[in-house]
């Protein structure tokens, strides 16, 4: 009889166990992780491959606006799948905590009335169409006689200057803020032309230190070798608008953060992760590669 019992024992524990159904597995991280990446315009995830340079260069910023506005301790350690910040932040910002913080406004306008003034009316302020007008508000762009009467639109309140001033102005031709006038960064023949599927600049052949040029003014935003198939590469940033790029150089002669001048030489021509000793040299606008060869002068 016990031979029995210790026989089916083993038995009826197995079936017990093999009744109970498994715990399902769920990835909280995962789903964690998911739902803390922010949605939307302004923000770019970082793919295989990416350095936080690229990016940059990619979409046409400053890499350390992107450390600054993603608080990145180690601007060389970010990871795939990462998402970034590629827009300044906004006039207000919420936190994931619910704490709203507000960017310092610099050179506010600061409105004065006295206390008995009616709020429906104020020596800043004009009545046009049955629309209450106002002078731009600080952080919105710079005050000035255009901004004010762009706002206002015609028949408005005219800006603060003499109506003499205004009379003596001569014409003169409009510029627009993002021109640069450009030059060439060699004098070498160009060997190699932009090509919308292949070279995304112009390509010069010289020999080891020969001198590069700035092709316009502007701030030295990118001076090293951390991107892949440019070599020794400067980056200047002349405007909001354009960035200019040279690759393979043996020896960089400015610093990250340096002005420089149109013409002034900024590095001498190599071959760095070249096949052969040249200049190859891009025009970026908004981040994106466009023919030099249509805003260089004509030779």
């Amino acid at each position: 009889m016990i031979r029995i019992v210790t026989a089916i024992f083993p038995l009826l524990l197995l079936a017990g166990c093999m009744s109970q159904p498994p715990v399902p597995a769920v990835d909280r991280s995962a789903q964690k992780a998911t739902a803390a990446q922010p949605l939307g315009p302004g923000y770019y995830t970082v793919k295989r491959g990416d350095t936080l340079y690229r990016i940059a260069q990619e979409h046409g910023l400053d890499h350390r606006d992107i450390v600054a506005w993603n608080n990145i301790a180690n601007p060389s350690a970010i990871k795939e799948g990462q998402v970034l910040r590629i827009a300044p932040p906004g006039p207000v910002e919420a936190s994931s905590e619910g704490a709203v913080t507000k960017p310092i406004a610099s050179g506010a306008v600061v409105e004065s009335r006295s206390l008995d003034q009616s709020n429906s009316t104020t020596s800043t302020e004009t009545q046009a169409n049955g629309l209450l007008k106002r002078e731009p508000r600080a952080g919105k762009e710079p005050y000035s006689d255009e901004a004010y009467a762009r706002l206002n639109g015609k028949g408005s309140a005219e800006p603060l200057k003499a109506p003499e001033t205004k009379a003596e102005a001569a014409p003169a031709a409009v510029v627009a803020p993002d021109d640069v006038p450009w030059m060439w960064p060699t004098s070498l023949k160009v060997s190699s032309p932009y090509n919308d599927t292949g070279n995304k600049g112009l390509d010069f052949a010289g020999k080891a230190g020969d001198p590069v040029l700035a092709a316009g003014d502007g701030k030295v935003v990118y001076a090293g070798n951390g991107l892949r198939g440019f070599g020794e590469l400067v980056i200047v940033k002349h405007n909001a608008t354009y960035l200019s790029a040279y690759a393979h150089n043996r020896k960089i002669l400015v610093k990250e953060g340096q002005q420089v001048s149109r013409g002034q030489k900024i590095a001498e021509m190599g071959s760095t992760d070249a096949d052969s000793v040249k200049l190859h040299f891009e025009i970026r606008k908004q981040g994106k590669p466009v023919d030099p060869a249509q805003y260089l002068p004509k030779r």
